[in-house]
């Protein structure tokens, strides 16, 4: 999954669904402008998959509410998560939101939310996700989460929980540097995950990975690049079988460690199954080529990518744009 650099399909993007096959974007506010032009925007998406026949595209948003909101007035301006869930109806509220996003993202062509927000943080401990976690009660995130996903997905949007296993103690910000969530195994287990376990038995469309070493869990590597966190936990012990999306692989808790390319190999080994670039084009085409590499030396099995595929292309299925945005040119 890619970011796009401004508000037209540019060339570079074209290409990289014309000679590389990709069909799943994510939209940032670099991208967005006036309800029309986002129309615009998703709609030659679209007809550029088609045109080269392509699954359609999964067209994804971090429309969270507060500061992690991409679309701007005149969409619906939602309140973060902690607001929602100390209003005087917290679950009216929460259902609110979600009924009113997902209108909103299909009315342009975004068919893929992700939120909810499943971390546990206290309030007034200055931990980095506070403002956008509903609580630091496993319970209550549980509740509005899950209200935030069947609502969110009886509409037609994928929802995506995150961050697995959990970033409600996170003082750092993943998007600079490499945070650790010094906490023993029991207590994830018995704090930070019930809001998952509660969305994987909600069915969500998918779950997004942290970029944040849990000793408890595994010593050396963050979730998102730890096997015996996305596969032993999430898809072992968890049960899950539906989509993992990694988080932005250029984030510095990634990106300063290793090689965007090489974190795309070991995310995907992990257990991983969507890969997001967000937005440097020539490392995405750098994590192509070395990930066509890693197939063809068998360091990636074809079994695995043909699972991932699976899952991917099962969530586009379930999840498909309105009809308006389906009709285009087939390619020759």
């Amino acid at each position: 999954m890619i970011g796009l650099p401004g508000l037209i399909l540019d060339d570079s993007t074209s290409d990289l669904i014309e000679n590389h096959g990709i069909n799943n974007f994510i939209l940032f506010s670099r991208n967005i402008d006036t309800p029309e032009q986002l129309r615009r925007l998703c709609t030659a998406l679209h007809h550029h998959c088609r045109y080269h026949h392509l699954p359609p595209p999964l067209i994804a948003i971090d429309q969270e509410g507060g500061t992690v909101a991409r679309l701007p007035s005149p969409w619906t301006r939602f309140p973060d998560a902690r607001t929602l869930a100390e209003s005087p109806h917290p679950e009216t509220a929460v259902r609110e939101y979600a009924t009113i996003c997902a209108k909103e993202l299909l009315d342009v062509g975004i068919n893929f939310n992700l939120a909810p927000v499943l971390d546990v943080s206290p309030a007034n401990c200055n931990y980095f996700m506070e403002r956008r976690s509903f609580s630091g009660n496993p319970l209550q995130v549980a509740t509005l989460g899950n209200l935030i996903i069947s609502n969110m997905q009886q509409e037609g949007v994928a929802a995506c929980g995150k961050h697995f296993p959990g970033l409600g103690l996170a003082r750092l910000d993943p998007h600079l540097t490499l945070p650790r969530v010094d906490r023993p195994r029991s207590e994830v287990i018995s704090h930070d995950l019930p809001p998952f376990r509660a969305a994987i038995r909600a069915e969500v469309a998918a779950i997004m990975t942290s970029h944040t070493i849990h000793p408890g869990l595994d010593s050396e590597l963050p979730a998102t690049l730890s096997h015996s966190i996305l596969t032993e936990l999430l898809r072992g012990e968890l049960g899950y079988n539906g989509l993992i999306i990694t988080d932005d692989l250029e984030m510095g808790a990634i990106a300063n460690e290793k090689k965007v390319a090489e974190a795309a190999v070991m995310a995907f080994n992990a257990g991983a199954d969507l890969l997001l670039i967000c937005k440097d084009h020539d490392k995405i085409r750098d994590t192509l080529t070395t990930l066509d590499k890693a197939r063809k030396h068998g360091t990636i099995s074809d079994k695995a990518v043909k699972t991932a595929l699976g899952r991917i292309n099962h969530v586009r299925h379930q999840f498909p744009l309105p009809p308006r945005f389906q009709t285009g040119p087939l390619g020759p």
